[in-house]
């Protein structure tokens, strides 16, 4: 308790002017960082408004990807199947996993740098990637099905970074999953190649070479190693924006060797209206308003000249037959005197 202040430094008391002199110093040293913008505070701002600015993504007016296009890619999410498992996954979006310790040192995102999957789906420039061409295919080509293609960040603050994959080794792998790691690099070498595949198993062959469709379902496979893009649901890493999934390049089956939800992802792309929502976002279209519409496979029309809020007539059912008249159309069945010719 001897080196204990019991009063303060304007009381003169014991060594007040060393006191003093040692608090305007403090003083002086945070009115200098707060200047310079090296508080903590400062720093965590900066990163969270860079990180989180808000992308415009490419509108579609063909509804297919193109080359140059910014888009998100997204993890549709998984539905609790089995009451066993109390999880039940939300969608994801990749996006790139910045540490803060480099956050506050560097002027934009260095590599290498990791990814992640994060439930922040609104596009920004964390999940923000464009459709880079690695064959020489000039921007606003149709990207197809098994054509070689490179997933890039933003200009900027992001660094143009590319998607980057290789095989498994005691020295490089997933943190926690163990499996094959996915990461941002500056180069753009064959390990950065990826290519979609279409999602029916059976149809995967006549979609090969086809022009890939925005906003469905597909699958992402590096070139090199031949892995799915996944989501390791059941690892989570801590980020200064919050826990998140573990994105590795991993194959995940089911007992039919098909592949799992966290296998799946859409490209989605931006919608043409200035509410800044995507496609992902859009509402689904309400089929008790489709009127006047030809059905699929007739020449018939759909509610065809009926209000949708008016009662729709009901249907004419047709009587049943009675027992006599069923038992004598039985008789003249068994005699041929229907559909058989009668004899002289």
């Amino acid at each position: 308790m001897a080196n204990v202040r019991t009063y303060s430094p304007s009381v003169r008391v014991g060594n007040w002017n060393e006191d003093l002199c040692l608090e305007e110093d403090t003083l002086k040293d945070f009115l200098d960082k707060r200047d310079s913008g090296e508080l903590l505070v400062q720093k965590t701002h900066n990163l969270l408004q860079n990180t989180l600015r808000k992308v415009d993504l490419s509108v579609t007016t063909d509804g297919l990807l193109h080359f140059g296009d910014t888009v998100m890619i997204v993890n549709p999410g998984a539905e609790r199947n089995d009451v066993r498992d109390i999880r039940q996954r939300d969608p994801t979006a990749l996006c790139l996993n910045i540490s803060e310790y480099k956050a506050h040192l560097a002027a934009q995102v260095e590599a290498p740098c990791p990814v992640s999957a994060s439930r922040i789906i609104k596009p920004c420039i964390r999940n923000a990637f464009v459709i880079t061409s690695v064959d020489g295919t000039p921007n606003g080509e149709a990207l197809r099905y098994g054509q070689d293609f490179a997933l890039s960040t933003t200009e900027g603050y992001a660094g143009n970074l590319k998607l980057h994959s290789d095989r498994v080794s005691f020295l490089k792998c997933a943190k926690k999953s163990r499996q094959q790691e996915v990461s941002l690099v500056s180069d753009l070498t064959h390990f950065t190649r990826w290519k979609t595949i279409a999602f029916e198993p059976q149809l995967r062959m006549e979609y090969e070479g086809l022009p890939v469709q925005a906003n469905v379902k597909l699958l992402i496979t590096h070139c090199k190693t031949h892995q799915h893009l996944n989501i390791a649901q059941d690892y989570v890493a801590r980020t200064p924006f919050g826990y998140e999934y573990e994105v590795t390049a991993h194959m995940d089956l089911d007992s039919h060797r098909a592949e799992k939800e966290t296998n799946h992802w859409v490209i989605i792309t931006g919608t043409p209206t200035d509410d800044g929502r995507t496609m992902f976002d859009k509402p689904r279209p309400d089929p008790s308003g489709l009127t006047d519409r030809p059905m699929e496979g007739t020449g018939e029309v759909r509610n065809a000249g009926l209000d949708p809020n008016q009662t729709r007539p009901a249907p004419q059912t047709q009587e049943k037959p009675s027992m006599e008249e069923m038992l004598t159309q039985i008789e003249q069945t068994a005699r041929g005197e229907e559909g058989l010719p009668q004899t002289q």
